[in-house]
């Protein structure tokens, strides 16, 4: 019998990993650059430039590792930011154009698609709690939590924490 082509005992990099670990790298360059310039006009076709990849490479590699599109990807980041300022005095239409959004309509529709609420209804609910808000947290905790969830990905309620 021939072992020598089984495979050895110690185990080591495959010459698969180092390529994996190149693409995980500059993926997280990407999300990174994504979370600095959210309110920049970005695209699909301008961070695959930026990387030196096809876009339709970043689109399933991004999807691949992060669980969702650079531009799925890109949205929650603004609609995150947008609750926060929302919270703020910033009117609807300045909120929308600080995160960078195109028009009102889109920034509407996605805000209620993603937190479940209008902008207008989320400042008034976030107005009301306004004594029992998240500025006691640590950033890293109120972030979390103020974080919007696209309805769909919303977990199924469970057990009651208390």
């Amino acid at each position: 019998m021939d072992i020598s082509r089984t495979r050895s005992a110690v185990p080591g990099p495959t010459p698969v990993e180092p390529q994996r670990l190149t693409d995980v790298k500059r993926l997280r360059r990407i999300r990174d650059r994504i979370d600095r310039e959210y309110a920049e006009p970005l695209d699909v076709a301008a961070l695959a430039r930026g990387a030196n990849m096809p876009a339709g490479l970043l689109s399933r590699a991004f999807r691949a590792t992060y669980g969702q599109s650079p531009y799925a990807y890109l949205t929650a980041r603004r609609m995150d930011r947008a609750t926060l300022l929302l919270r703020g005095d910033l009117g609807v239409d300045a909120v929308c154009s600080a995160v960078g959004c195109a028009t009102p309509g889109i920034f509407v529709t996605r805000f209620a698609e993603l937190a479940g609420l209008t902008p207008e209804s989320f400042r008034g609910l976030a107005s009301d709690a306004a004594g029992t808000g998240i500025e006691g947290m640590p950033a890293c905790v109120a972030q979390r939590v103020a974080r919007a969830v696209r309805n769909q990905e919303a977990p199924a309620p469970g057990r009651p924490l208390a």
